[in-house]
């Protein structure tokens, strides 16, 4: 693209003139965008970001869920290897020193910053950034009239005896709605503000930053204010070619709909094998997934449009992203989790200032770990051994080259009570999944696609004989790189049940303040307490739960248990 000078040899007083980023990720955003083909969706700004950039039309998240698949893309590891496979277990209790993307920018003097949602909502990172995540605080989910009605089935659901785990993960209020209120009354347009300022003043430092941005829409619940529900006319958007299960697939492949039966007024939402939703429905969410795309490409258009008059734009690489998919009716459900095409598929659009592809489409596949070694090649920073993806630098310099031969992505189910996960190998013209038993590596079961002449992925022909040879060739592929062998799961370090009663007392040596986390059955922590440096606290607790301490810098981190009849320990560097 003309107006971005090559990055290699140009000088600045900026660090010899090395490149910003602005990393830009947005919540279970399919590419249902102007960009990707859709004609129906306005996107106009996301649009003009692919006009300038290299846009990739076969991109796959290694995991079609929000934790799993940003713990896997800044770390640039496989979900097997940093072992986050569900929405509770923080990558820091598995991985503890690993080094994110961020974290390495930071490391080569990048000045790190971290505006809304990048790692998973209440598990930020504190050695990512410079400063804390900054997440909404003034702007609202619904209107306050709604937000009332949700106290009110919370102090319900209390009242039954519900604990607060469930509380959290399954109270909530309706699935759509439309207020007429200003941008910066939801939580992405007040994001938007705070990363504007940001870039104010991270455009006169001397240093390079490393900016990142996340965004929640077009996430459940669909909230965008009411002006960008008046962009469409629910009737003139077409509802979804295949709303069915896929003939002959695995019932653990599907997606049952759980997530949006918690929403108030889809509590009756039947699971795909059991039917649809009324049309008045399906309208409606597919209505408020598509406001809720435009409200955030209107804020994307403010960020660039601010980044550019700043006279940051030509020195600045942009990364725009969905974390995953999301199906919009497809195969009877609505969500992700899924090893399917619609979860898995993300739109993905680089633009680096000197790249010779920008303004083209790249149809190769690429996977997000690639993202991690890319983005060090751009900037010129050394790549860490143990990444698992490979640069796209070449696609970016020649879209029109072949990308890699397979994808790989995952999902982790339970059948029964045990612990299953579904491993794919999505190449150019199959898709195969094989089911495993975590807890052995044995094969539950497999399924086979084929995307070319069932693009919508609607009929498992796994088990036709002529496709044995198939297969058998994409099951060596698969196990290749994920290989076979028992994994404990899905959460390494958890509470195991004891009647034991100890104490745990923690002295706080290290000369900052640190937070204590409890870390429950499923691997999800638990505030406890803030520790001031010098402080000193007793925890009544049981023999077999495990503790957190992280420092305010997370330069410090450890896993501490009790030991009966009390453990002492001295927090020090």
């Amino acid at each position: 693209m003309s107006g971005f000078p090559s990055l290699i040899g140009s000088q600045s007083t900026r660090s010899a003139g090395r490149p910003n980023v602005l990393f830009i990720t947005v919540d279970d955003l399919r590419p249902e965008l102007g960009c990707y083909g859709n004609r129906v969706v306005k996107t106009p700004n996301i649009d003009r970001l692919a006009e300038s950039g290299v846009t990739f039309t076969r991109a796959y998240c290694q995991q079609a869920l929000c934790n799993p698949s940003r713990a896997s893309l800044l770390t640039g590891l496989r979900p097997d290897t940093v072992k986050v496979w569900d929405l509770r277990v923080h990558f820091r209790e598995t991985v503890p020193e690993v080094v994110t993307l961020p974290q390495l920018f930071r490391k080569n003097g990048y000045r790190a910053e971290a505006y809304g949602k990048i790692f998973h909502n209440d598990m930020p990172d504190r050695k990512s950034w410079d400063i804390p995540n900054v997440f909404p605080q003034t702007s609202r989910l619904y209107s306050k009239g709604t937000l009332e009605h949700l106290d009110y089935l919370i102090l319900k659901a209390r009242a039954e005896g519900l604990g607060e785990d469930y509380i959290k993960a399954h109270v909530r209020g309706p699935a759509t709605e439309i207020e007429d209120c200003r941008d910066e009354d939801r939580w992405d347009g007040e994001i938007t503000n705070l990363a504007v300022r940001a870039l104010y003043r991270l455009a006169d430092a001397r240093e390079p930053f490393f900016l990142a941005v996340g965004y929640i829409q077009p996430h459940l619940p669909f909230v965008a204010p009411k002006e960008y529900w008046d962009l469409y006319d629910p009737q003139a958007i077409p509802e979804a070619v295949n709303p069915y299960p896929p003939k002959n697939a695995l019932m653990i492949s599907l997606n049952a709909n759980d997530e949006l039966r918690d929403y108030e007024d889809f509590a009756e939402t039947p699971a795909p094998w059991k039917g649809r939703l009324p049309e008045e429905k399906r309208r409606r969410l597919k209505h408020g997934y598509y406001a809720g795309v435009s409200f955030v490409d209107a804020q994307i258009g403010r960020l660039l449009g601010f980044l550019d008059r700043l006279g940051q734009a030509e020195n600045t690489i942009v990364v725009f992203l969905g974390d995953n998919g999301f199906k919009l009716g497809e195969h009877g459900a609505w969500s992700k989790m899924t090893n399917f095409e619609d979860d898995t598929r993300c739109p993905l659009i680089i633009r680096a200032p000197g790249i010779a592809g920008n303004s083209r489409t790249a149809s190769g596949l690429v996977e997000f770990v690639d993202l991690y070694p890319t983005l060090c090649g751009l900037a010129g920073l050394p790549r860490p051994d143990t990444l698992q993806g490979v640069t796209l630098g070449s696609l970016l310099e020649e879209p029109d080259r072949a990308g890699k031969d397979a994808v790989f992505s995952q999902f982790f189910r339970r059948h029964v009570s045990a612990p299953l996960m579904g491993y794919s190998v999505r190449t150019m013209t199959h898709r195969f999944v094989e089911w495993r038993y975590m807890d052995t590596g044995n094969v539950f079961g497999e399924e086979l696609y084929d995307e070319v002449r069932d693009p919508h992925e609607n009929v498992n022909i796994g088990d036709i004989p002529e496709n044995r040879k198939v297969i058998e060739d994409l099951r060596t592929v698969l196990r290749r790189t994920c290989p076979v062998r028992p994994r404990r799961g899905p959460a390494l370090i958890a509470a195991q049940s004891s009647d034991l009663r100890v104490e745990l007392e923690l002295i706080n040596e290290l000369g900052e303040e640190v937070t204590v986390y409890e870390i429950d059955a499923d691997g999800a922590r638990h505030w406890v307490h803030d520790l001031l440096s010098g402080e000193q606290m007793v925890i009544d607790t049981f023999l077999t739960h495990p503790y957190v301490v992280e420092s305010l810098s997370g330069e410090f981190h450890k896993v501490c248990y009790a030991d009966y009849p009390r453990r002492r320990v001295v927090l020090q560097r």
